[in-house]
């Protein structure tokens, strides 16, 4: 048995985590943990204070007695917003807290995006327009090519939890463009973990969603790999990214 912790902002599609328990069929154990939001907005100063050392401290103890075995912060936008350096210092702190290895949604997406070989991407993001350019800003800062970026301007995760698969796949393919290799959905407050093969068959590409890869990366850093189809093409492909 594998046991994965993932550190949540408050209640919004973790229900995710347990279907994708469900789907990978396998002897994974995911085990969430919710932080507390403080204000529910797309906003920077509050979305840098959503994922403040202290906050993310206060959730680590649970994990640590459920016995996972790695950590991810399961919120883009509360890593993404302090940029590639102040990212990185958040995941090293988490690391040092919880004593285990650790990463957040952020890097998860760069470590996807090698993982399935895309060289160029499309996001779309339910994000303000300057919330989804610093995720623009730090995929290219992980070598990431982001070729067309659409914004949908909903400021809170709660609303964004109301969505379904109609509101989702319109986004997707507002952001697609022929260029991109992949298309990626960034906000861990979106339901996703049912739509995935739906979003692939219709875009015709693979699709990235926050809370798919999120649960992909803590097993990466746990070593383990998992053939899910009904997860997409991330958990379908011959590793590219080495562990």
């Amino acid at each position: 048995m594998t046991a994965l912790g993932f550190l949540y902002p408050g209640h919004s599609a973790e229900d995710d985590y347990p279907r994708i328990e469900q789907l990978l069929g396998s002897d994974i154990r995911v085990d969430l943990v919710h932080t507390d939001i403080g204000e529910d907005a797309h906003r920077v100063d509050a979305l840098r204070e959503m994922g403040s050392a202290e906050r993310l401290a206060e959730g680590v103890g649970a994990l640590r007695l459920s016995g996972a075995e790695a950590v991810v912060w399961a919120c883009t936008s509360g890593s993404f917003v302090r940029g590639w350096a102040g990212a990185q210092e958040q995941v090293r702190a988490l690391a040092r807290t919880a004593g285990m290895p650790a990463s957040s949604t952020s890097f998860a997406f760069v470590h996807a995006v090698q993982e399935i070989g895309a060289r160029r991407v499309a996001v779309g993001a339910t994000y303000p327009d300057d919330v989804t350019a610093l995720f623009v800003d730090f995929l290219r800062a992980g070598g990431v090519e982001v070729v067309a970026a659409r914004s949908a301007g909903i400021v809170t995760a709660a609303e964004v939890a109301t969505w379904g698969e109609a509101e989702t796949l319109t986004l997707a393919r507002e952001a697609d463009a022929p260029e991109a290799e992949a298309v990626l959905l960034p906000d861990t407050a979106l339901h996703t973990a049912t739509h995935i093969p739906t979003l692939e068959k219709d875009l015709g590409k693979p699709v990235l969603t926050a809370n798919q890869v999120s649960v992909w990366e803590a097993l990466r850093l746990t070593g383990r790999r998992v053939n899910a189809p009904s997860l997409g093409s991330l958990f379908t492909r011959e590793p590219i990214v080495q562990v």
